[in-house]
């Protein structure tokens, strides 16, 4: 369960929230320039962008579950479970394992177009991490500040495709996804005006009735509806948008108890995101701590070898003013 959203105003702002029924270590990491990326088993890239985002740090490995590069291309990667199909090594391909493949694509890309031309030569493989973390079912969304672009593998091969809506939750395809959205057309941020049904007068009594009908729920369908309505609908001022963008992902935010997976375990949003990657830039909030934290990439020596690493803030903070 988890909902990704890429949107313009003056900069370009990409985000997300991950959901699940247990958390993770999860740190914001920067990859400097110099940290030596080991793809596919043998073929080193020492130097390339850097990289800044959410991941949870393993072997002084970087596992991302989302991040931007110093040039402005973002990726996030959310859980596409039944769906997902990796396959073995593909002679003729490069076979970057499927938890490479956002440092592979936003260490080498300047932008979406780039991404997408790498990706035709690119076969996504099970290989694990390692024989404790297998590899996860996800698919992807990339953005930069003109495109945006669903990234899947499923058993006929990979799918891209167009996201012109720049959301992305889970469940179903993202073509499914975007073909039901035909059935919410007539939702609109306007009033309705009166009508009549024979000779009862339907009145509208209340603000915000032309969104009767948005679901409230949290299935990833539901969220996908939302998410898109209120992310194509949100009018902004061209100030700095961090905290729009966070209003946008707690349209979407799972309070612990309110979904439970079939193994009896809450379902909870751990955190949500807000990259501006003209900034280099990353905020977040997590279930523990809802004050807005940023870890600023520009102030950071980016021509080390080592990741630059950041714990979450887990403990609250309240602004008592009395």
């Amino acid at each position: 369960m988890c909902t990704a959203i890429s949107f313009n105003s003056t900069d370009h702002y990409f985000g997300r929230t991950l959901d699940y029924d247990y958390g993770f270590d999860t740190k914001v990491v920067i990859t400097p320039r110099n940290y030596p990326f080991v793809f596919g088993g043998n073929v080193t890239v020492k130097t390339h962008y850097a990289i800044i985002g959410a991941a949870v740090v393993e072997d002084d490995y970087p596992l991302y579950f989302d991040a931007a590069n110093e040039k402005g291309l973002c990726m996030a990667g959310l859980n596409f479970v039944g769906n997902a199909v990796y396959k073995k090594n593909v002679t003729g391909k490069d076979n970057i394992a499927q938890f490479e493949l956002l440092p592979w694509l936003l260490s080498t890309c300047s932008s979406v177009k780039e991404a997408r031309k790498k990706l035709e030569k690119i076969n996504i493989t099970d290989t694990p991490f390692r024989e404790d973390l297998s590899a996860a079912p996800l698919h992807w969304m990339l953005a930069d500040n003109t495109d945006c672009i669903t990234v899947e593998c499923v058993k006929e091969g990979m799918r891209i495709y167009e996201n012109r809506v720049g959301v992305l939750t889970n469940n179903p395809p993202f073509d499914i996804q975007l073909f039901l959205l035909n059935n919410f057309f007539m939702l609109t941020p306007r009033q309705p005006k009166s009508k009549r049904w024979g000779k009862a007068r339907l009145d509208v009594y209340s603000r915000g009735m032309g969104a009767m009908g948005l679901p409230g729920d949290f299935s990833s369908a539901s969220r996908f509806v939302r998410a898109a309505f209120i992310r194509n609908n949100l009018s902004v001022d061209n100030k700095d948008c961090t905290g729009a963008f966070f209003k946008m992902l707690d349209s979407v935010w799972v309070p612990c108890g309110c979904c439970v997976s079939e193994n009896g375990l809450a379902q909870e949003t751990y955190y949500s995101c807000c990259i501006n990657p003209s900034k280099g830039i990353y905020s977040y909030t997590t279930n523990s701590c809802r004050q807005i934290n940023s870890v600023d990439m520009s102030r950071e020596e980016l021509e080390k070898e080592k990741i630059i690493v950041y714990p979450f803030e887990r403990n609250e903070k309240i602004n008592h003013q009395n």
